[in-house]
């Protein structure tokens, strides 16, 4: 059966909270450079207070990758969870927005609220994350539409949700109706310290799984605990279809079937706020692989998706990435 969407992405529906901060403010509040930790609900609220002014947009990685698909031209679906509430208004209305099919089951009155991101961005371009998942923390298989995962090419997994049992449950209820559907499995590590928490649990379910493999150089290297990029890179790229392996502004390295492409880095104008660059990457790639281009030219796209986000803070396109990747000659 043809497939009505191109991707279909499960993860942690959140609402970002994009500010510019200092070392000294990240020293302040105790937070390192770069990384992502979870808080409570009250520090997310004593966090927000003293962020300076910033804004407010729907997020979330694999929300961000949808976001991405459809200004790529592409289909999508999403799965996740989020409160009826304020946040869980905006996230809705952006995401339906920009073309992407939501439509999540209802949670009780009385439970936690929509989940936000707070991020604090660095001059020079780095994010550090705290996040509140609130209600994005209650996915269950239950919020998992059989008939929306059997109609979509490739079905997107989000890391994050590696953490919660019944988020868990959830992946593998999606990757079991996919695959008997024929459709492809792909997973974003999303983050070094998922992988240190379930490295092993990890491994077996890309093994069992998993046909694509998004990861940065971090990820990979923390996954195979090795400090060498090109053995991570193969390690990866020997357990799966395919591995995508972002580097920064080294570009990526994509290997399929055993075969190994070094995709450059799309130039950008400036780098402003890295939020969301792996995120876009990954709708460039997967966009290509749902039309059955080649590994080279999806890694293109990732590439031209990355840049456009880096250039101005939030972690969703402001540009078409169709109008760009015509303005390249691809699509």
């Amino acid at each position: 059966m043809p497939a009505s969407y191109d991707v279909c992405a499960v993860g942690n529906a959140i609402v970002d909270v994009i500010a510019p901060a200092d070392d000294a403010f990240l020293d302040s509040e105790g937070l390192t450079k770069g990384a992502m930790i979870l808080i409570d609900d009250s520090r997310a609220d004593t966090l927000y207070a003293r962020m300076a002014a910033g804004i407010e947009a729907s997020g979330g990685s694999a929300g961000n990758t949808v976001a991405g698909v459809a200004s790529l031209g592409g289909s999508a679906a999403y799965v996740g969870k989020v409160a009826t509430d304020k946040l869980g208004e905006i996230f809705r209305h952006d995401i339906t927005a920009q073309g992407v099919h939501f439509q999540p089951q209802p949670l009780p009155a009385g439970g936690p609220g929509t989940g936000r991101c707070l991020i604090n961005v660095t001059p020079d371009g780095q994010r550090t994350m705290c996040t509140y998942l609130g209600a994005a923390n209650l996915l269950t298989p239950a919020d998992v539409d059989a008939e929306v995962v059997r109609a979509s090419s490739i079905v997107y997994l989000e890391g994050y949700l590696f953490d919660p049992d019944e988020a868990r449950l959830a992946f593998v209820k999606a990757a079991r109706i996919a695959r008997d559907a024929g459709r492809k499995i792909a997973l974003t590590l999303s983050d070094a310290f998922v992988v240190d928490r379930h490295r092993a649990s990890l491994l077996a379910f890309i093994d069992s799984e998993i046909d694509i493999v998004f990861a940065n150089e971090a990820e990979a290297r923390s996954l195979f605990q090795t400090d060498d990029f090109d053995t991570a890179a193969a390690l990866l790229g020997a357990r799966t279809k395919t591995a995508c392996v972002t580097r920064g502004e080294h570009g990526s390295v994509i290997l399929s079937d055993g075969v190994r492409v070094d995709v450059p880095a799309a130039p950008a104008a400036q780098v402003l706020d890295t939020t969301g660059a792996g995120d876009q990457y990954a709708a460039g790639v997967m966009f290509g692989m749902a039309r059955g281009l080649a590994p080279a030219i999806c890694g293109r796209l990732g590439s031209i998706a990355a840049a456009e986000v880096i250039d101005h803070y939030g972690p969703r396109p402001q540009v078409s990435l169709k109008s760009l990747a015509r303005a390249a000659g691809i699509i």
